[in-house]
């Protein structure tokens, strides 16, 4: 397989696909509004769409560094999926059945973005075929087992547990064991959902300025170089990109992954593959990888690669590693060895949100006006929707517009992260964690055993994942 002609950086194959847009206008000077949110993501658009769909009358500006998804929203794996970061500990702080109400409102989250998605006429190639997690060594399908348990109890009674000759059939990963499928997934262009969900935004009336970044947030003022605007509400939508803000470096960490694109792959490659239900497709590696078989027939496959920059820097639009193209190519044959000949056309990376207890959050300060949602921890393409109604149902029971929902009374509202270590402890700590991680997966595929690696349940301890 060669790399050569490999498109590395440029944003992501995604808008490689689809056209890099041009910008909106900045913001011209010092401006009013009701709510001002800052990022022009899936958080942000989200969030808008919800308020002014709420209250039409309300004045919305949304102010973006670069243009609308030009971070992990234009660059994830295409994952609509139940996942929601930090339930297990939401549940030992609140309670079991707060955490299940917290998993079914996950559940139902992924038919409200299609249900949107058809409403408002976006085509982003959404094929709800579920999500395939698969082991391929012993230690891996004992954590599969105890995954899908746990899931069960959380209450997914529609989770399916396969073997490995069923699960090949599904899809032929080589030497998988077994896997677990869940319903609550779909595969999708993240491209095509955030370009379709910011014109659907812009047709309701709010207010979107590109080019914009914002430097600082203050109670009711957001700083730009252009100017200043004011609101009584300013929400930080920024999710990896939250560390550029002033005072906001240890918030989040920016963790990098990366992601490469096939060429589109002939029948005969399919044929050996399956994968006709389309499902979003990952394993129960501790440096997992995630996959989606593209509507044009290519395998977009992502990983870590280098999880972290020091001093929690952000790429240059997209570009990765070679060794980490590298790596994931050697992932790819290793799933699909009839995928050895093919040309892989595009490579990229781009950040993502991840507090210090790997928990997301959605926050409003009612003293301030200051919210926020974030720390999706990867997975923000369906939980962003979930955030989003929620800062809407907190903005209008502060604004006495209405009272508690059932949204406003999940854990995850208004909770609490300390910050990360100040350098070079957050470098060492990040990559001494992935290296332990790799080096568990290595001895895991060699060895017999089915318990966890130590290493890698001591790395979990560390990182305080667990």
């Amino acid at each position: 397989m060669s790399t050569v002609s490999t498109v590395n950086g440029g944003i992501s194959f995604w808008y490689a696909d689809q056209g890099t847009p041009l910008a909106r206008e900045p913001l011209p000077g010092d401006a009013t509004a009701d709510i001002c949110i800052v990022g022009g993501g899936y958080t942000g658009l989200w969030t808008a769409y919800y308020l002014k769909k709420a209250v039409p009358f309300l004045n919305i500006t949304v102010l973006e560094a670069k243009f609308c998804g030009y971070g992990a929203s234009g660059r994830n794996g295409g994952w609509l999926y139940n996942g929601i970061a930090g339930r297990d500990r939401y549940a030992k702080l609140h309670g079991h059945e707060a955490a299940v109400r917290l998993q079914q409102a996950m559940n139902e989250t992924v038919d409200e973005v299609v249900r949107v998605a058809a409403e408002e006429n976006i085509d982003a190639d959404i094929h709800q075929g579920g999500v395939l997690e698969v082991a391929y060594t012993p230690a891996q399908l004992a954590r599969l087992k105890d995954f899908h348990s746990v899931e069960i109890a959380f209450g997914e009674t529609d989770r399916v547990l396969r073997g490995a000759r069923e699960t090949c059939e599904r899809v032929n990963v080589t030497g998988a064991v077994g896997s677990t499928w869940t319903p609550h997934g779909a595969r999708l262009h993240p491209v095509k959902l955030v370009q379709g969900l910011a014109a659907a935004v812009e047709a309701l009336g709010v207010t979107i300025h590109e080019s914009t970044p914002v430097t600082e947030i203050e109670p009711k003022h957001a700083h730009t170089p252009y100017g200043t605007v004011r609101a009584p509400y300013i929400l930080r939508c920024t999710e990896g990109f939250t560390a550029n803000l002033k005072g906001q470096r240890r918030t989040w960490l920016p963790m990098n992954s990366s992601m490469i694109a096939t060429e589109p792959l002939p029948r005969s490659v399919w044929d050996t593959i399956g994968w006709e239900g389309h499902e979003t497709l990952g394993d129960m590696a501790h440096a997992y990888m995630y996959a989606q078989r593209t509507a044009d027939d290519r395998i977009a496959l992502g990983g870590r690669g280098v999880p972290y920059r020091f001093g929690s820097g952000t790429d240059n639009d997209g570009r990765t590693q070679p060794a980490t193209i590298e790596a994931l190519r050697d992932i790819l044959v290793r799933f699909f060895p009839a995928t050895a000949g093919a040309r892989i056309d595009h490579a990229w990376s781009g950040v993502l949100g991840v507090p210090r207890d790997w928990c997301a959050t959605v926050t409003l300060d009612r003293s301030t006006g200051l919210g926020w949602a974030g720390g999706y921890v990867g997975s923000g393409v369906a939980t962003t929707n979930l955030a989003a109604r929620t800062l809407r149902d907190l903005i209008q029971q502060d604004s006495g517009q209405s009272g508690p929902t059932d949204l406003t009374a999940l854990p995850w509202v208004g909770h609490k992260v300390r910050r990360w270590e100040p350098e070079p402890f957050r470098w060492i700590g990040v990559h001494g964690m992935y290296a332990a991680y790799r080096a568990a997966d290595r001895r895991e595929l060699t060895s017999p055993r089915a318990g966890t690696d130590p290493v890698a349940k001591a790395a979990d301890r560390l990182a305080g994942r667990h």
